[in-house]
């Protein structure tokens, strides 16, 4: 349950109440769309390319924002936004970018991507070069909590990205984003409790923590909450409301609850939420 301070502004969120069901509406069927084209689409489509920390993910929208295809490729080349493996992260968007021209029936000429708040300009333009070495101009190069906030579309709260290896945290008035920051903690810190805790690898830990297993929440929890620790500090003393969570390392249950219940906020998960920035990305 979350806490009664947390409940009683969940009541004046009616707000964002449009954007969370559409955003949801959204995601539900963005789901279905992994290397399965929709059948009907409006031109032109827009293109994004999420270099996440263990996976990239291709994505495009028509041009009405409506999810109409992606595919993902495990890839260890990008490390908390930086770019570690030049080769490897061109050879997996070059195959993303070859299925999806096959699959859609079009040329894929340009893209936008994204890299965490925290990375600095001069680092995040090798995302850029990325796209451009596979065959692909980048139209444009966004941070990631700006690129969810395209997908969300929040009139007030904080976005909260989950990555790899950092969480990224906007503060969105007025349907703006006032405030932006960076700071380490995400899924890969989560993979190194669960696969310490079991003896296992970081590879199979990173897979049971996909699955999402309930016996598997306690063991998470202090990580989890140590993420919540990170969110409440870039919130500081701004007057937020709602916490809206959004990256794959918070697909496990409970997520939201142990979340809300250590910051003292409502907090807001969505389905599918690894989609929530790469969708972003094609709608930036």
């Amino acid at each position: 349950m979350i806490s009664p301070r947390a409940a009683k502004v969940l009541k004046r969120l009616s707000g964002n109440d449009t954007a969370i069901a559409a955003a949801r509406s959204v995601l539900d069927d963005a789901a279905g769309r992994r290397q399965s084209p929709a059948e009907r689409f409006d031109a032109p489509l827009r293109f994004g390319v999420d270099l996440g920390t263990a996976t990239i993910v291709l994505t495009a929208v028509d041009a009405a924002n409506v999810p109409v295809y992606w595919d993902s490729a495990n890839c260890n080349a990008v490390r908390d936004g930086v770019v570690v493996n030049f080769s490897d992260a061109v050879a997996a968007v070059a195959r993303l970018k070859a299925r999806a021209e096959q699959g859609l029936g079009v040329a894929i000429e340009s893209a936008a991507t994204a890299f965490p708040p925290g990375v600095a300009v001069s680092e995040a333009r090798a995302c850029r070069f990325v796209l451009e070495s596979a065959g692909i101009d980048c139209r444009t190069l966004t941070d990631e909590v700006s690129a969810a906030q395209a997908l969300l579309k929040l009139d007030s709260g904080a976005i909260v990205d989950v990555g790899g290896g950092s969480t990224g945290v906007g503060i969105v008035e007025h349907g703006e984003i006032v405030a932006l920051d960076d700071q380490p903690g995400g899924g890969h810190h989560l993979n190194l409790i669960l696969a310490g805790a079991l003896g296992i690898s970081i590879e199979d830990a990173e897979a049971l923590k996909i699955a999402g297993h309930p016996d598997h929440v306690h063991i998470l929890k202090p990580g989890i909450e140590r993420i919540a620790a990170a969110i409440a500090r870039q919130i500081g003393r701004r007057p937020v409301r709602s916490v809206h969570l959004v990256g794959g390392a918070v697909m496990l249950p409970n997520t939201e609850k142990i979340v809300s219940e250590f910051i003292g906020l409502p907090v807001f998960a969505y389905p599918h939420s690894e989609l929530v920035t790469p969708f972003g990305i094609a709608m930036s």
